[in-house]
């Protein structure tokens, strides 16, 4: 089981609040196989780039250097505020990233390989980096886009977009897995399982910064941060793996990006 090194520890109340009690009708009303969703959800990060780590310290001088390329190469497309509704990005299909909240759970070494290789791989609109930004660039935009998921700077307006809301992540969340159990894809003890894990989760990645510590080849290093909570004692193992198995399940389905 790997530990994600320097975590800290959820507070006691959210501790307490822990899913291992979760049980069958705590959420109340909760969101045809996507291929490419499905190549991008389990893509390993290619040997080349594999087990890379960000040599850049997020420092005020990076963040500022990284802001300049957001704002020229990304924002059009992924909006200011990375939700990825920019304008340029209205009639592309599959849609943009929000790029600032999915950066938070990607390691470093899938992210620079998404910038520097594009989305030819995957079929998405976006272009190769490798040849108009050098390294440095790619480690800064990197560092710039997992702090505008952390609410640690605040972008001008420049091409558009609307803040997070994680509200409306939730309702987004609930609507998926209420038409998940209609469509008998999961039952309603895993939607609500899902749900709770997935509160702690984002409890846990706010409370300190781990995006940087995770280096799994998966790319959406999921496992690791579900191993991590199952060492601080938020959830049990299985649980961890009830949570995968509905996640994967629910990408199969089509319901979830």
């Amino acid at each position: 089981m790997l530990v994600l090194a320097g975590c800290a520890r959820l507070s006691d109340d959210q501790s307490e609040k822990a899913v291992r009690n979760v049980g069958p009708g705590m959420m109340g009303r909760g969101m045809g196989p996507g291929s490419v969703m499905m190549d991008r959800h389990h893509a390993r990060v290619p040997d080349e780039y594999a087990g890379l780590t960000n040599p850049i310290p997020a420092d005020e001088a990076s963040l500022a250097r990284g802001e300049e390329i957001y704002i020229t190469y990304c924002a059009t497309c992924h909006g200011d505020y990375g939700n990825g509704d920019g304008p340029g990005g209205v009639a592309l299909d599959p849609a943009p990233a929000p790029i600032a909240h999915t950066s938070q759970m990607m390691s470093d070494a899938y992210l620079f390989w998404r910038i520097t290789e594009g989305g030819v791989a995957f079929e998405t609109g976006m272009i190769p980096y490798k040849d108009i930004l050098d390294e440095q660039a790619r480690w800064d935009v990197i560092n710039y886009v997992r702090a505008l998921g952390r609410g640690q700077v605040q972008p001008g307006e420049h091409m558009g977009g609307v803040p997070f809301d994680p509200s409306q992540e939730q309702a987004h969340r609930e609507e998926m897995l209420t038409q998940a159990v209609e469509q008998g894809v999961i039952s309603q003890t895993e939607a609500d399982l899902f749900d709770q894990v997935h509160r702690l989760m984002d409890k846990y990645l706010a409370a300190e910064s781990v995006s940087g510590m995770i280096t799994g080849p998966r790319a959406d290093a999921l496992p690791q941060i579900l191993d991590a909570m199952v060492a601080m004692d938020l959830i049990i193992l299985d649980q961890a793996d009830t949570f995968m198995d509905v996640h994967d399940r629910l990408i199969e389905a089509g319901l979830m990006e």
